[in-house]
């Protein structure tokens, strides 16, 4: 929290990591998908702060999907939000990563067909015809 009683730009970076870790190692292995446990690093961030989110109990949830699949990245995008508002839209770049090799590596085939499932369509505005990934957070 900040010193007006807002959600602290820091904590919604925060946010979009627990969801991202949720949807890249969580979510994939429980969908007998690969998960991303090899490595991956965050090449980008970009955050749109849409509204002050104040210091509250209620949870706010995080959705987030897959905008491009490159052949050695990916970009998901969020939004943070509850029922009635939304607070921040926000992409991430994220490069999958040997780490014993110190190095990025290429998304394998069974990565891109997990993706794919999570991938934005042109079905329904402002959201894709794939699956959106949620998560919920207490607004701290």
């Amino acid at each position: 929290m900040d010193a007006f009683g807002h959600v602290n730009n820091v904590v919604f970076l925060r946010y979009l990591e627990e969801a991202r870790i949720d949807f890249m190692f969580r979510l994939a292995p429980g969908d007998g998908s690969p998960s991303f446990s090899g490595g991956s690093v965050v090449a980008r961030h970009e955050i749109d702060y849409v509204r002050p989110l104040v210091h509250r109990h209620a949870p706010v949830t995080v959705e987030s999907w897959v905008t491009k699949i490159g052949a050695a990245s990916l970009t998901i995008a969020y939004e943070i939000k509850d029922p009635e508002q939304v607070y921040v839209r926000a992409s991430t770049v994220v490069v999958p990563y040997d780490l014993a090799a110190g190095r990025p590596r290429r998304i394998s085939a069974e990565e891109k067909s997990f993706l794919q499932e999570y991938v934005e369509g042109p079905a329904v505005a402002g959201r894709g015809a794939g699956k959106p990934s949620g998560s919920e957070r207490a607004a701290a």
